[in-house]
């Protein structure tokens, strides 16, 4: 059977002929079409107007979409003309495109897509063969510095890994790259292509990130600012003087939990060890609360000076502190606790026979 369906109508468009396709492809049978308006029987958007256009345009081709129907047709005519060169009618032949016009809808679509990609976005596509030689190249660069028809292997040679990056995408593995190139970093997908009916080996795109990688540089330099912020403040917070020969001060201030005094532990017990003192007063007159972790910590490192050769000596100790450390249920009687720092110092004073000046 032909692939076209095939009507003749008259000079004012009144159905002549209708053959067996085109009696299934619209559900009329030829009684029911002979003799009617072809726009009665096959309603195309346009009606009337769009069938005349077809018989006397100058075009012999059209493509119609059905009125309610989403089917498209091609449709083509021969004009009948009689002996005195009047048209008297035409032959239409109908061919269903309705795939066809949706993948051309669809492939104006991606073009449409692609283009707005390329035109707004720091975004490059491209495709090479399996030389690598380039295909097809749009985008941000592409307006600057064209690479069609040009060896990528080669303009990139002086870039061994993305050389090699892209000799493993033209062997079928996909691959990702990160590159600085004349000032800007790009990173680029390399798809290797199935589909070789067009020639294509690999599909490219590569994103400017350069922004990206700046804002980056400047985070990280932001969080080592605020690192060195940090310690300075924790430097400040937990000072270690040295108030006399061999005696260490630690003023502890503000909240203490179990990280702060693992870093106080850390830094004392350096410091201990570094001047060689025989005496380090943890003075906790600023400290209002610890938990009971804490307070254990604070007993450990006590006990910790002590394994270095020092004494430890609590001072300024408040009330609801004494409190925890009574209910922790530890051996307080060799721990040396003093009311405040100018007794304590005395204390250390005295015990190392040294006079104040």
């Amino acid at each position: 059977m032909s692939p076209f369906a095939v009507i003749e109508v008259d000079e004012v468009l009144r159905v002549v002929e209708w053959d067996e396709r085109v009696a299934q492809a619209f559900a009329a049978s030829r009684a029911e079409a002979v003799g009617r308006p072809i726009s009665a029987v096959v309603e195309v958007e346009g009606g009337d107007a769009a069938w005349r256009a077809l018989v006397d345009g100058a075009d012999d081709a059209y493509v119609l979409g059905l009125a309610g129907d989403d089917r498209v047709f091609e449709w083509r005519r021969q004009q009948l003309v009689d002996d005195g060169g009047v048209v008297r009618g035409a032959v239409v032949f109908g061919c269903d495109v309705t795939e066809r016009e949706r993948r051309v809808r669809r492939y104006r679509l991606e073009e449409q897509l692609l283009g707005a990609i390329c035109a707004n976005l720091d975004i490059v596509l491209w495709a090479t063969d399996r030389r690598g030689v380039v295909l097809y190249h749009e985008g941000d660069t592409a307006k600057q510095y064209s690479l069609m028809g040009q060896d990528l292997l080669a303009v990139f040679a002086h870039n061994a890994v993305g050389v090699d990056r892209l000799r493993r995408a033209l062997a079928g593995e996909p691959q990702v790259e990160g590159v600085l190139e004349g000032g800007r970093h790009w990173q680029s997908w390399m798809i290797p292509c199935a589909d070789t009916s067009t020639g294509v080996a690999v599909v490219g795109v590569s994103l400017d990130v350069t922004a990206l990688k700046l804002g980056e540089a400047e985070l990280r330099d932001k969080l080592a600012v605020i690192e060195r912020q940090q310690q300075a403040l924790h430097a400040m917070s937990t000072p270690i003087i040295e108030v006399w020969d061999s005696v260490l001060c630690l003023p502890i201030l503000g909240l203490v939990d179990s990280v702060r005094t693992a870093e106080i532990m850390d830094s004392l017990l350096q410091a201990v060890t570094r001047v060689r003192a025989r005496f380090a007063i943890l003075d906790m007159t600023g400290v209002d609360v610890v938990d009971t972790g804490t307070a254990a910590h604070i007993i450990g490192l006590i006990r910790a000076i002590r394994l270095l050769g020092a004494e430890g000596i609590i001072t300024g100790i408040h009330p609801n502190i004494a409190q925890i450390m009574v209910g922790l249920e530890v051996d307080l009687s060799r721990i040396t606790v003093h009311s405040n720092l100018r007794e304590a110092l005395k204390w250390c004073i005295t015990r190392a026979r040294v006079s104040p000046k």
